[in-house]
């Protein structure tokens, strides 16, 4: 891809006249829309009979848009296999986990690990790639669409019998299974591979390592289908590959995006909810490290189909998200979608032109956006996103036990964005990181919510702390083996509780009992499944009160080599909470030496960014309401070539200003 700032937005031509597609062109190049996506459901259009393959359509429409400045992001078209491959064939349809079968239509319904359907899904990816490849106008590739968005994990017969040969890899023998999973427990023991079931309907619970390895089995083999589609491309195709992912889908993003080349999302986060549109770009960024991502989807102004709508935004707020999305390593900021769809079940969507041809209600917003990308996409392009230097670890595969075992139905992706959100009221740069990530440059590292914490995780956060870092761990981690099974060395793993200095006596539910912790002068209620220590080497820091178990402690920190340990054995409750909470982060911030933070006010954001000679502060009101934040010396600002003064800078609804300092002389 060339060194710019991409405005998107799906396209769609397959679905309309020959006279609409030459409009939407034009459309496009007066709105500044720069790329579009094409290809992602055309799957009968390209292939309308089996092994009829037509792509002359496509590289026209490709070239035609070349021709008027417009990039393509082409997409393999495999969420929608067309009616010639299911129909009659219930065997290649997915499967949820009460047994059903889905029909044709809507999107997703084939089995992704079907034999036949992996095979003419290679066969069209292999023409798409061959036809298209080589065309200057695409500079980029989208695998399928939204993986595991509708759907969960398949329960057919296909997916059976993987499933049990993915288990004969992982544990060997059938005893090595029995013996990890406990399997003498309600008589579940198993005598061959051939017999361990796929977790549908039970009359109960089932095992929980079954649920959790069918779960960690299925995003493995959805990442080797984006493997295996990648590799094709690549054969005709020099342009980076990604796919269009988030959190909320049941796939392990980490692994998704290990042999894909740029990470990109979709989000359709209300605009009261910031938090929940900018936890994206934060951890998005750190999929692969020093590559910009995409938000391939967002609306215009709202989302909606037959069945539903949000809220749409208010004016001027999409040009906030787009600027902060840019300032916090986005190469692109793309709508879904282009023009409304006339029909289908999402025919009510947000767009930027009607279906009958006219300026939507985002439209103006739209207009914005483009004019704030032309505006600081000179900036953006020669600087680089700031590696922060407090990273929270995020983990896919801590959704999947959480999805096991949610105590009373926690929602992984609410429970990291609340913990999120205290971290970014704070004023704080931060980094949301896989688990897998380097931990290089890092300060402070917060590992929340991740009931499985490998070896290997613990020894890299281990020389992190002992190299001067301070390692924050809870709540709700290191408390499940690798099976999901509970400990039998200690309550967290003898590894962790030794490193930490402290023997767990308890793990229990916490709220409704009355439990008050008091840390940091201030006292709190506190709730979750929570762990409850008794200081050995460590110092107690954060004390019960009242409750259950009076007088032992809830946080722990013990000196690692030139850092620190601190175990976080449960989550302050209510405003009190959160008090408490944002004093914990802000005590050992400053243990750890933090500095890549301001005063900014909450709704507005600061995103730093860096260029051989300047730092770079991105300054964004994100909620309407205008803020401010303190500058610490004289800056400049290099949008309107004005020196502006130290001291507080006022920024209004849904305004953004740049500010350049001088970059420190580095010893």
């Amino acid at each position: 891809m060339s060194k710019r700032l991409y405005h998107g937005a799906a396209f769609y031509p397959e679905l309309w006249s020959e006279e609409i597609i030459e409009q939407d062109i034009q459309y496009m190049k007066e709105a500044g829309i720069n790329v579009a996506r094409i290809g992602e459901f055309a799957w009968s259009r390209m292939e309308p009979e089996e092994g009829r393959i037509d792509m002359s359509f496509f590289v026209d429409v490709i070239q035609r848009l070349y021709d008027n400045g417009i990039e393509t992001v082409m997409c393999t078209p495999t969420p929608t296999p067309p009616i010639w491959l299911t129909h009659g064939h219930p065997e290649r349809m997915y499967v949820d986990e009460n047994g059903t079968a889905m029909g044709h239509g809507s999107r997703q319904h084939a089995c992704t690990n079907n034999g036949y359907f992996r095979a003419r899904a290679a066969i069209i990816t292999e023409h798409i790639a061959r036809a298209v490849g080589a065309l200057p106008g695409v500079i980029g590739w989208q695998i399928d669409n939204e993986f595991k968005a509708h759907v969960a994990e398949c329960m057919c017969a296909t997916c059976k019998s993987l499933w049990q040969e993915w288990l004969e890899r992982r544990y060997g023998t059938i005893e090595q299974l029995n013996e990890a999973w406990g399997t003498d427990i309600w008589s579940e023991y198993y005598h061959s591979f051939e017999q361990v079931p796929q977790p549908g309907p039970a009359p109960f619970l089932h095992n929980s390592s079954l649920k959790t390895m069918y779960q960690l089995f299925s995003m493995e083999k959805i990442a080797e289908f984006a493997d295996e589609q990648a590799a094709i491309i690549r054969k005709y195709s020099k342009a980076p590959i990604t796919h269009n992912s988030s959190v909320a889908f049941h796939v392990d993003n980490e692994r998704l995006f290990q042999h894909l080349d740029f990470a990109s999302f979709d989000t359709y986060a209300n605009f009261d909810n910031t938090p929940g549109y900018l936890i994206n770009c934060d951890l998005f960024r750190n999929f692969k490290r020093g590559k910009d991502f995409w938000i391939m989807e967002t609306s215009t102004s709202f989302s909606a189909s037959l069945e539903s709508y949000a809220m749409p935004h208010p004016n001027g707020y999409l040009r906030s998200e787009a600027v902060a999305a840019y300032a916090l390593g986005a190469e692109a900021f793309c709508y879904w979608l282009w023009r409304q769809q006339r029909a289908g079940c999402e025919q009510p969507h947000g767009s930027v032109i009607s279906a009958w041809g006219k300026p939507t209600i985002g439209y103006q917003s739209v207009l914005e956006v483009e004019e704030a990308r032309k505006r600081i996409e000179p900036i953006i392009v020669s600087s680089r996103p700031a590696q922060a230097e407090v990273a929270v670890t995020y983990s896919d595969r801590a959704k999947a036990f959480l999805k096991t075992e949610p105590h009373r139905k926690l929602n992984h992706r609410a429970l990291v964005t609340s913990f999120y959100e205290r971290i970014l009221s704070m004023g704080i740069h931060r980094d949301l990181i896989p688990e897998g990530a380097d931990l290089s440059g890092y300060k402070l590292l917060m590992t929340p919510f991740i009931h499985y914490l490998s070896p290997d995780y613990v020894q890299r956060a281990r020389a992190f702390a002992e190299q001067g870092g301070v390692w924050i761990v809870g709540p709700l981690s290191g408390g499940r083996t690798e099976h999901h099974t509970v400990h039998t060395d200690a309550a967290l793993g003898k590894e962790l509780e030794t490193l930490a200095g402290v023997e767990t006596l308890y793990t229990y539910p916490m709220e409704g009992t009355g439990t008050i912790g008091r840390a940091f002068g201030l006292s709190a209620p506190l709730s979750l499944w929570s762990a409850v220590f008794e200081p050995k080497e460590a110092a107690a820091v954060g004390i019960l009160e009242q409750g259950l178990a009076p007088g032992k402690a809830f946080i722990t920190e013990r000196p690692l080599g030139r850092g620190k340990i601190v175990m976080l054995g449960s989550l302050p409750a209510g405003d009190e909470g959160d008090a408490l909470l944002k004093a914990l982060i802000d005590r050992y911030a400053a243990d750890a030496g933090v500095t890549l933070r301001t005063d900014v006010t909450q709704g507005t954001i600061v995103a730093p960014r860096y260029t051989d000679r300047h730092e770079l502060w991105v300054i964004v009101n994100m909620d309407g309401q205008g803020g401010s934040v303190t500058l610490p010396r004289q800056g400049f600002d290099p949008l309107t070539q004005a020196d502006v003064p130290a001291g507080k800078l006022d920024v209004g609804a849904f305004e953004y200003r740049i500010v350049q300092f001088p970059r420190p002389v580095q010893n």
